[in-house]
């Protein structure tokens, strides 16, 4: 800008363009990884960008073509979205100084195949993906999606030697998401309004905590609606609607994958906000509820900038703990043949 010329009285063939400040050129504020470009890694990654959860968004593939029409169709969109930077490449130095990776990579589950039997093939991913990712950011928070979710956190944490804390499953989060939104289809009030928790394994054996299910603070016993929402049965068939859910999106459209990239951007929020948020996480149980295994499942936790703070106690009835237990035994079982 010329000495002495006032900048409100500038035209535009005397000064192009005029800089406030000096463009930011340190390390991202907020940079997130995700490692696979399928359906849920895109989901991820399309929630993170088109929310502005985060300021940098790098994708990580074995597949170069499909990484990089993935990157172009979401850089593409910026003038649609908040100002989020989206890059990739099949070399992991693209993930350098990532805050959280998300780890979503792995053999899809197919029509009839349990979250279980995908473990043999996923462990092999995780072997190579945990070492390269702590590679390039040896503090990042890693954040388990790919299934089955339990027993791949436990095996990231053990491949990384990372803090419990700051290795984490999405769990039974989305679970428990799903099963807000049966309640509240089912007495037509909002999903943010339904307080429950589903425990344990992410899948077949998850335990709803009904003894502490709330309507709007309103105990499930005492809540007088015509649904007859708080029979037994119809509380059985909403937990079964929640475990089946999976296997019938999958059974209609070949995967899942919008409910958990929501989900997996929300947890994200939390840890990058420092909001001190609950959610129902996969993290090592040993020491609740009577499990004396190092066990991952899920329960309650609080995340914050460093990732899991603490686990929050919940009050559960001998059945549910008892289920609970059940569930973390068959976890521990399927652990130990990774051999980790």
């Amino acid at each position: 800008m010329a000495p002495g010329k006032p900048a409100w009285n500038l035209k535009m063939e005397d000064e192009p363009m005029m800089f406030v400040r000096q463009a930011h050129s340190g390390k991202p504020l907020s940079k997130v990884t995700v490692v696979g470009t399928g359906q849920v890694g895109m989901a991820c990654a399309f929630s993170l960008v088109s929310q502005g959860i985060t300021n940098e968004v790098a994708l990580v593939d074995v597949f170069k073509d499909k990484l990089t029409g993935e990157v172009m169709d979401l850089q593409q969109g910026a003038a649609f979205t908040p100002s989020v930077k989206v890059y990739g490449s099949t070399d992991y130095a693209v993930t350098k100084d990532s805050k959280i990776c998300i780890i979503t990579a792995g053999a899809r589950q197919k029509e009839g195949e349990t979250r279980l039997q995908l473990i043999e093939k996923n462990v092999q991913i995780l072997k190579h993906a945990v070492p390269e990712l702590l590679k390039y950011s040896p503090n990042a928070i890693l954040l388990l999606v790919t299934n089955p979710v339990d027993v791949l956190t436990y095996c990231a944490w053990k491949i990384s030697g990372r803090p419990v804390g700051s290795v984490i499953g999405t769990g039974t989060s989305l679970d428990t998401g799903r099963l807000k939104f049966l309640i509240a289809e089912k007495i037509d009030i909002s999903p943010k309004n339904i307080h429950i928790w589903i425990i344990g394994e992410h899948g077949d054996n998850s335990v709803p905590v009904w003894s502490r299910l709330q309507v709007g603070g309103v105990n499930i016993q005492e809540l007088n609606h015509p649904s007859g929402i708080k029979d037994p049965k119809s509380l059985d068939d909403l937990h079964m609607a929640v475990v089946n859910s999976a296997y019938d999106i999958i059974k209609l459209k070949g995967y899942t994958s919008w409910a958990i990239g929501l989900n997996v951007a929300d947890i994200c929020r939390s840890i990058l906000h420092n909001s001190r948020r609950i959610h129902a996480l996969s993290t090592l149980v040993k020491g609740f509820h009577g499990v004396e295994d190092e066990v991952f499942a899920s329960l309650p936790c609080v995340l914050d900038t460093n990732g899991i703070s603490r686990v929050i106690p919940l009050k559960i009835n001998d059945d549910e703990e008892a289920k609970f237990t059940k569930a973390t035994k068959t976890l521990h079982e399927v652990q130990k043949t990774t051999g980790l």
